[in-house]
């Protein structure tokens, strides 16, 4: 994680986030290391809908249509994320962490992560086998972080 601050300071990459299944733990995770201020823009918890709809200025009909937790919607998050944070990577998460709300096409365990670097979108759809919320949260952090670093190189 360190050494992740130490690249962004480094390549003067400024980060920013809009999650809504880790309820913050993505943001929490960087800013609990010293220097991330260096690095570090913005971070939104979105969680419920209206919060996607008035901050994030997702389309209500997006998620009408397909759900919050959808490619659709994650797109939307990450892409209206960046206008507003200026940021060099944004990143939105959206997913069920369960225990409770998951239904057959939409498991939970099931998060989609987006990353914006420039122009390019990178949606990453995660079917997440543990029925733990806590251990879904963790692992949908730490797939983030390896997108995000994937995207710097």
């Amino acid at each position: 994680m360190k050494s992740l601050i130490r690249l962004f300071i480094r390549k003067k990459i400024k980060l920013s986030i809009a999650e809504s299944c880790t309820g913050g733990l993505f943001a929490s995770t960087i800013t609990s290391i010293s220097g991330s201020s260096k690095i570090f823009n913005l971070g939104l918890v979105t969680y419920s809908n209206q919060a996607k709809i008035k901050i994030l200025k997702v389309n209500k009909s997006i998620i009408k249509k397909y759900g919050a937790v959808s490619y659709e919607c994650c797109y939307a998050m990450v892409n209206n994320l960046s206008k507003i944070s200026k940021a060099s990577i944004n990143v939105s998460i959206t997913g069920i962490a369960g225990p409770k709300g998951g239904t057959k096409k939409k498991p939970v365990g099931l998060v989609y992560i987006g990353v914006k670097k420039g122009n390019k979108i990178e949606i990453t759809r995660c079917l997440f086998k543990s029925k733990k919320r806590s251990l879904i949260q963790k692992a949908t952090v730490k797939k983030a972080l390896n997108l995000v670093l994937r995207a710097t190189k």
